[in-house]
């Protein structure tokens, strides 16, 4: 096998890679890397704004993959009907749990023990030494129980919450519990101190916390949202930031990257971080690991992991 592959990382950093392949270095520079005729796998561009995510993809006529360094896949999902059929599409999973739901912990507890206030003392001198909710003995709510739902639950252990509730895409059960459909939401949200947001972006889920499901949260709870911006209704958000009734911590939004004068920033009892949750130290190693064991799969024709659809 001859073809090429498209590396956002210079292939000799990449330890393991087959020998049978040739590689490419293109991380989204103005100009292509060799001829598109003559790529198979496509390694989507890590942090890179959309256009210069998909910009490639229709001039790439004999495309067999393409591997995104993200969990999700949104960016990518909606130039598929463009693409001829047969194309397999794989996301990252494996590489961003541990910092994925390293970023849900830290964004909930510095939350919810004022952590911003107290930086913002620090800047002013001021000692202010004050009561504040606890992780411990708090019923925490995760929408979106996949690997990094688990991961996030992984992490929740050893903080003696009163209870952790799951919500999927459908029933099932694991070894820690049920898992709930999302029909469920209605239900959970009422008990929940602390609301998780950690789903894909679907059709599904676009607008899932929507006016109605923050209306079901309880007062002086907490919504995390480490999935995606849209996942939350923005408008809907900001009214109930503006009342006081609910706080939340969010490393995604929507519009995002947040414009500066966009009423989000000054809200009431809202925490954002830059979308960082992925981008850590941890991530380029196990980004070269999955890379290597991919492309060790496809030139030994062996079936590809991860694959989250193929062109139809």
């Amino acid at each position: 096998m001859t073809a090429d592959v498209w590396l956002p990382i210079p292939p000799d950093e990449i330890q393991g890679l087959p020998d049978n392949l040739t590689y490419r270095f293109w991380d989204g520079g103005p100009n292509y890397p060799g001829d598109p005729a003559d790529c198979a796998f496509y390694v989507v561009p890590y942090m890179k704004r959309r256009p210069v995510k998909i910009g490639p993809l229709v001039d790439l006529p004999n495309l067999k993959v393409i591997q995104t360094l993200t969990a999700g896949v949104d960016d990518i999902l909606s130039v598929l009907g463009e693409l001829p059929p047969g194309i397999q599409l794989c996301n990252a999973r494996g590489v961003h749990e541990a910092s994925t739901a390293e970023m849900a912990l830290t964004l909930t507890l510095a939350s919810l023990r004022g952590i911003p206030e107290f930086v913002r003392g620090q800047q002013k001198e001021q000692w202010q030494s004050v009561f504040r909710p606890a992780l411990a003995d708090r019923s925490v709510l995760i929408v979106g129980y996949g690997a990094i739902g688990a991961a996030i639950e992984d992490r929740l252990v050893p903080f003696e919450c009163a209870r952790v509730a799951r919500v999927a895409r459908s029933a099932r059960d694991t070894a820690r519990g049920p898992v709930h459909p999302i029909s469920a939401l209605p239900e959970l949200l009422p008990d929940a101190d602390v609301v998780i947001l950690s789903t894909p972006l679907t059709a599904e889920t676009e607008g899932l916390a929507d006016a109605d499901f923050l209306a079901r949260m309880k007062d002086g709870a907490l919504l995390v949202n480490v999935a995606r911006g849209p996942v939350v209704d923005t408008k809907a958000l900001l009214a109930e930031l503006t009342s006081g009734r609910i706080t939340a911590a969010l490393d995604v939004t929507d519009p995002e990257p947040l414009p500066a004068g966009h009423p989000l920033w000054q809200a009431p009892g809202v925490l954002i971080s830059p979308h960082v949750g992925g981008p850590t130290s941890a991530f380029l190693p196990r980004a070269k690991r999955l890379l290597a064991a991919q492309l060790t799969r496809y030139a030994a024709a062996e079936p590809l992991e991860n694959v989250v659809l193929t062109t139809p």
